[in-house]
């Protein structure tokens, strides 16, 4: 009995739907007889070969192009059997169930041959050693990239520009390691391998460069997540004028009728190359009138508050001498600010410049005046925003594709190097402290590259990529 990890896997993998190509992927060990079989001719490496697949009465389903990939030279590392047919959702089911029946009642069966979970074609390349962990989430960065910006940096990530930054401050810790338990080993040595090493100038030095490949690492979380903006605000203050004016286009209804939107709006849009999940809201209000369905729409509203990563919380210029107006506007700003999630950003926008007087609230701290209508101070708004979230345009062009996980993991790193260094500033160092410190650093630094990686973290993982890859 094949494990599930030993047994051969099928997928289509191609996108759900028509096309003009569907491709069709299997991988396992020893295929090269069931390829040969199944395809009527001894397909040879890594060349095409046009072929007339046929079911169990001999009539043709498809003419598809073959291609054999053996192992180790193939994506998995395993053998790999590829027919490239016509694109068509049936078509290529029929082909599937063809293999799977071939592989049980043809000449050459190949034993548990099974349809591929999502994600296994490439979790397999990572156990074959063909990639490290970084690499292999890139893969799905890539597929799932927002904006070019983001597949530049997958593709880094891919090419494994993440990982080298990695293993080069692991080597650091190693030979760092080296030095400190061989103190611990030769206590009866007259020698002071800290002190002639410079022990705590190289943790420095390591501590610097994690501290820059963090700064990298939460810009290409950024680039890969994007951020998630709410506009918030007091009915007719201008929400919805403001989702049409970031993203160019009429995607929500602009009336002067309180109540208008009375549920969550959203669409994509991109801010130098930084992919944004812009949410416009039901208008914030309390009122015993309010019907059924706006009161859910202000119910929802709040929950996508709860959820950005900014507010844009938007004030009314024309109504800054409504006595009403600036005491509703004092409350919701405070009921924002208790709402939202600790590391959340309010941006305190003023809508309508166009026209009203700016003066009464130009002292306002961290003030941003726009006009929707117009587009006056949209520009600065979009500065606002990514500056908010800690994007730095001066490292775009270095950046790589990274996840939330990375950016944890390499901040628990730097805690460990910074415990590292507070233990030689003791006046007796405790050596025995570095050395764990250091050791619970590289531990750290290996999960990002899969050396160390708990079973359960790759299912997450895989389990998130497409069926087929």
């Amino acid at each position: 009995m094949l494990s599930e990890r030993d047994a051969p896997i099928i997928a289509i993998a191609t996108a759900p739907g028509k096309g003009a190509v569907g491709v069709l992927r299997i991988s396992g060990k020893n295929l090269q007889g069931y390829a040969n079989a199944l395809c009527q001719q001894t397909l040879e490496p890594r060349h095409a070969h046009l072929i007339s697949l046929k079911d169990e009465q001999g009539q043709v389903i498809d003419q598809v192009l073959a291609l054999f990939f053996p192992s180790p030279h193939s994506y998995t590392g395993e053998d790999v059997l590829e027919l490239q047919g016509h694109g068509g959702p049936v078509v290529l089911s029929m082909l599937l169930e063809r293999c799977l029946a071939f592989a049980e009642q043809g000449p050459q069966p190949l034993p548990g041959l099974r349809r591929a979970m999502p994600g296994e074609f490439t979790q397999r390349a990572f156990l074959n050693q063909k990639m490290d962990l970084a690499q292999a989430e890139a893969v799905a960065d890539l597929i799932d990239a927002q904006t070019q910006a983001a597949v530049r940096g997958a593709g880094r990530s891919l090419a494994g520009e993440f990982s080298q930054q990695v293993e080069d401050i692991q080597e650091q810790l190693l030979r760092l390691r080296v030095l400190v338990e061989a103190s611990l080993d030769f206590p009866e040595e007259d020698i002071d391998f800290v002190t002639q090493a410079d022990v705590g100038g190289q943790i420095a030095r390591i501590a610097l460069n994690l501290g820059l490949l963090c700064v990298k690492a939460q810009q290409g979380a950024l680039l890969r997540d994007g951020m998630r903006l709410v506009i918030a605000g007091q009915p007719n203050a201008g929400k919805s004028s403001l989702l049409n004016a970031l993203t160019g286009q009429d995607v929500a209804i602009v009336t002067p009728v309180a109540g208008t939107t009375r549920d969550v709006l959203t669409h994509e849009i991109a801010i130098e190359g930084v992919p944004v999940h812009v949410v416009d809201t039901a208008g914030l209000r309390e009122d015993e009138s309010l019907d059924e369905v706006e009161a859910i729409g202000i119910a929802r509203a709040w929950a996508q508050v709860a959820d950005a990563d900014v507010v844009v919380l938007l004030h009314d210029l024309a109504r800054q001498d409504d006595p009403a107006y600036v005491q509703r506007q004092n409350k919701l700003t405070a009921e924002v600010l208790q709402r939202k999630h600790g590391s959340s950003v309010v941006l305190h926008v003023f809508n309508k410049a166009d026209i009203a007087n700016q003066s009464q609230t130009s002292a306002e701290t961290g003030a941003i005046f726009i006009s929707a209508k117009t587009g006056e101070g949209l520009q600065k708004l979009k500065q606002h925003l990514l500056q908010s979230v800690g994007w730095q345009a001066s490292h775009e062009e270095g950046v790589f594709s990274a996840r939330a996980r990375h950016v944890k993991t390499l901040e628990k790193v730097q805690l460990h190097t910074h415990q590292a260094l507070a233990c030689l500033k003791q006046a007796t160092p405790a050596l025995d402290l570095l050395a764990e410190e250091l050791r619970c650093a590289q531990l750290q630094l290996s999960a990002i590259t899969g050396i160390q990686t708990a079973d359960d973290l790759l299912g997450e993982i895989f389990s998130n990529f497409c069926i087929g890859k």
